[in-house]
């Protein structure tokens, strides 16, 4: 299997700048960063919407 050294990051790197350009590269960064964390969420079975609605459930009973 394939595995890339610091020349490939680098060259992989450059292309990503030319074609993005440096402005939208910390976008394309979050967004990616949110989608992994979406996808391990998902497969762990951990949903946020159940727990916000519990939350708000429990500060409801305390009123």
């Amino acid at each position: 299997m394939w595995s890339p050294g610091p020349t490939e990051l680098i060259v992989i790197l450059v292309i990503v700048l030319i074609i993005f350009g440096a402005g939208k590269l910390p976008g394309i960064g979050k967004a990616l960063g949110k989608g992994i964390k979406e996808f391990k969420d998902g497969t762990t079975g951990k949903d946020d919407r159940a727990e916000e609605e519990a939350k708000e459930k429990e500060a409801e009973k305390t009123e």
